[in-house]
Parts: C-alpha cells; sequence; structure tokens
C-alpha cells in the first residue's frame, strides 16, 4: 500500500487553480449548463454565479475547419484519433490503449426484440475492462497538465480500477474512495495497480461527501469531482466511434445504464458535436437509459412526470456500478429521455441477472450488472413501444462479466453481502478528521 503525508495545498495546487491553457481557437473555455456562465479552462466544477455543473465549451467553427473523417481514419485505433473534439493539446506521452471497442451486430437477440438491426457497443474490451478508461484517460492528460500530485476518485467499482492503471501507466500514486462493501474482485483489481484503496463505512454518497472534503485540503485530482468537466468528455469518445463504426451516422436508438446520468447525457453531446463539426449529418436519436429498481431516482422521476430526482438513501441493489442515490446529472438525463422521445426503465435485479445470462448465452459477450441492466432497458422499451420495429438500436454494454461473478442470478443475497476481504485496511468514517487519521495510521 502507498503511504503520503497530509499537507495543505502547495504552492504548485495553488498555481494549478488559476491556471488557463493556451488559448485555442477550438476550446472556449467552462461554461455553466445551468446559467450558461463562461469561466476560464482550469481545475474547477461549480459555477460561482449559481453552482451549476461545469463543462467544456468548444468552438464547433473552429473544429470544422481542422478535422475530416479521412484524417480520423488515418490516425492510430483509440480514442486520441479524435483530437479535435477532445479538451487536450496533444496526445498524452504514454497513454493506455483506451478506446475503439467493438460494435458487434446481435445474431440472436436482435431477433428476438424484434428491431429492425441491434448492435452492441462492446466496451468490457478496455485495459480495465470497463467504459471508465475513457473518462479517466481525459481527467488523467489534465491532472497533469495542472500540475497535481496524486490521481483519486470516488468509485461504485469500475472507476476504481481506472484510475489506478491510469495513475501506474502516468508514474502518479493514485487513492480510490469505495463504499466499504463494494465487490471483492472490483477491490481487488484497484490494489493490483498500486492503489491505495480507502474502504468507507457509508453509501457512494457518503464516499463521494468525504472526497469533496480531501479535495479541499489536498493536492490531489479527484477525477470525477475537482476535474469532472475534463472527465466527462471522454464519454463523447463512445459517441463518436458508433457514428465512425456506422459509417458516420446516427443510429434511432442508444440505450445506455443510468448512475450519475453523465455518461448518458455525454452521449448526446457527442453526437451533437459530430453534427456541429459536419462528420454526421442531422438524425433524431431516442435515449433510452436504465437503473436497477433498488436504486432509481433518475426512472422514478421520468415515471412520474417529475423534474425533480429525488435522492435514494439507502440503495438496495446488486447493482452498485449504478447505485448512485443522488446522480449530479439526473435531472439532465430526465430532460433528454423526454426531450428525444426515449424513456428511462426501472429494471428489478432478477431481471438483470437473467439478462446477464441470456446475454452470455446468446451473444457470446459476458457483462457485469450495468450490461444487464442496459438489455433489459432495451427490452422494456421495446414493450412499451419507445423503441420500434424498424429501428436500428445500440445498447452500451459498459463492463466486464468477471467484475461481478455472483451476480449472474446463482446466489443474489452473496452478491449483496460480498465476502471479506483478508488484507483490506480497516474501514474509515466518511468525514476527513476520519480520514486524516486513518491515512496517517496506514503509513
Amino acid at each position: 500500500m502507498t503511504t503520503a503525508t497530509l499537507t495543505r495545498p502547495s504552492g504548485t495546487r495553488a498555481r494549478a487553480e488559476t491556471l488557463e491553457l493556451e488559448k485555442r481557437a477550438r476550446i472556449r473555455g467552462l461554461r455553466c449548463r445551468s446559467c450558461g456562465r463562461h469561466e476560464p479552462l482550469g481545475p474547477t466544477f461549480v459555477c460561482p454565479a449559481c453552482f451549476g455543473p461545469l463543462e467544456v465549451a468548444y468552438d464547433h467553427a473552429a473544429i470544422a475547419s481542422s478535422v475530416s473523417r479521412s484524417a480520423i481514419a488515418a490516425r492510430r485505433p483509440g480514442i486520441w484519433r479524435y483530437l479535435e473534439l477532445l479538451p487536450v493539446d496533444a496526445v498524452p506521452a504514454h497513454p493506455l490503449a483506451v478506446g475503439s471497442t467493438p460494435l458487434v451486430d446481435s445474431h440472436h437477440l436482435g431477433a428476438t426484440l424484434g428491431v429492425r438491426r441491434l448492435l452492441f457497443k462492446d466496451d468490457s474490451r478496455n485495459p480495465t475492462l470497463s467504459f471508465k478508461d475513457r473518462a479517466v484517460a481525459l481527467a488523467t492528460a489534465k491532472a497533469i497538465d495542472f500540475g497535481f500530485e496524486a490521481l483519486a476518485c470516488a468509485s461504485t467499482g469500475n472507476l476504481a480500477g481506472a484510475v489506478a492503471a491510469a495513475a501506474s501507466a502516468a508514474g502518479l500514486p493514485a487513492y480510490v474512495f469505495v463504499p466499504a462493501d463494494l465487490e471483492p474482485e472490483k477491490i481487488e483489481h484497484a490494489l493490483a495497480y498500486g492503489a491505495t484503496v480507502v474502504p468507507v463505512d457509508g453509501t457512494y454518497d457518503d464516499v463521494n461527501r468525504l472526497c469533496l472534503e480531501v479535495a479541499d485540503e489536498l493536492p490531489w485530482a479527484f477525477v470525477n469531482l475537482n476535474l469532472r468537466p475534463f472527465y466527462a468528455e471522454g464519454s463523447r469518445t463512445l459517441a463518436f466511434e458508433i457514428a465512425e463504426d456506422l459509417g458516420w451516422r446516427l443510429p434511432d436508438v442508444v440505450v445506455a445504464p443510468i448512475a450519475s446520468g453523465c455518461l448518458f447525457t455525454k452521449l448526446a453531446k457527442g453526437f451533437d458535436d459530430l453534427v456541429a463539426v459536419g462528420l454526421v449529418d442531422p438524425h433524431p436519436v431516442r435515449f433510452v437509459g436504465g437503473q436497477p429498481t433498488g436504486c432509481s431516482p433518475v426512472a422514478t422521476a421520468f415515471a412520474d412526470g417529475s423534474t425533480e430526482v429525488r435522492p435514494v438513501r439507502q440503495p438496495d441493489t446488486i447493482v452498485r456500478s449504478l447505485a448512485i442515490g443522488s446522480p449530479a446529472d439526473g435531472a439532465y438525463a430526465v430532460e433528454l429521455a423526454r426531450r428525444t422521445g426515449g424513456s428511462i426503465e426501472s429494471i428489478p435485479d432478477d431481471v438483470t441477472a437473467d439478462a446477464i445470462r441470456r446475454l452470455a448465452a446468446r451473444e457470446g459477450i459476458y457483462v457485469e450488472t450495468a450490461g444487464g441492466v442496459t438489455l433489459a432497458a432495451a427490452e422494456a422499451a421495446r414493450e412499451r413501444g419507445t423503441i420500434g420495429q424498424g429501428d436500428e438500436v445500440v445498447v452500451l454494454l459498459t463492463g466486464n462479466g468477471l467484475k461481478t461473478p455472483n451476480a449472474r442470478g446463482l446466489g443474489l443475497d452473496d452478491a449483496i453481502a460480498g465476502p471479506s476481504r483478508p488484507g483490506l485496511a480497516p474501514v474509515v468514517s466518511p468525514s476527513f478528521d476520519a480520514f486524516e487519521s486513518w491515512l496517517e495510521g496506514a503509513s
């Protein structure tokens, strides 16, 4: 286990907080999604005026003049082939091989679903076996730009491994904060890369609150907090790859899992960006999301016709990767589904387990619980008529089944409880003082 000495933010951190990237025509800065206020590029994620979320703003005309389908096709596989559409200056020196995962035609389940064409975007093929590698790749590049001393995250599991691997490749220490009852496979995955795993006594939302405190005190890059605007952009690369693999066009329907709602909404932003820079023609895309019934605040708001996403205080589901009770982008996900004629489906755990089994048995693709939710959401949306017989449907499979082996339905109780993990550090209470004592003891 790696250790660290607790210090207050250094001069490096102070400089990082005020650093602006070199002025480039294609990047306009950060923009608040709520009030539209513009901020300079830097390690911040909250609008100082209205406390809304910040995101990267692009100059589409400038990008259109510098990017083309042929230029992209001539480049190596991976997310960096779309460099002009990303908030970085250059390809990192030692990147992991992230992206260019296969878009696979269904051999059997498409006929069962009753659609013109069903495709699976299989992002279980990334270096740490989930789509989180995309987001972390962007965040790591920015962490290095801003001079942070370590890479960190609050995680429901997949992000822990992605941050640990990216930090290892970049030569940075990694600190991953997770709920103490997380699947052991995901914890061991992060430990294998040399990360310090901080098991927190509480839900993901408790973990997230603790990380906000730590981010204020230490010069660490929390990829999904102080680097969230850049981290979030990584999910757009899924949209870029889907469009390119379809011959530079957009599908009729995309089905994705919803945890925070970031992936769901960034897919739409990715498609919109491609249209804006002239790489694809406009085409309406319906967005269908899936959440586990035991933690489905976004699906509940959609079903109720509400714009308010009410937090779930105690998630009760085997789908821990989606068990975020207070999703940051939940309201935006509801709005997107309604605006595009899509839906957000609530999926019981037993249906998820059955979908995992069928996807493996019928298509040869073994997914974790979020993938089961997504396939089941596609089936639920087809039943309600949101997905039609003539549609071309892309279903996102965001993680590998080896991460949640008990969730196939062979023992749901075991999947919920989770075995003990010998050698794991003691659980920490979700407060900065408790974490400070924990980290000092770990040294």
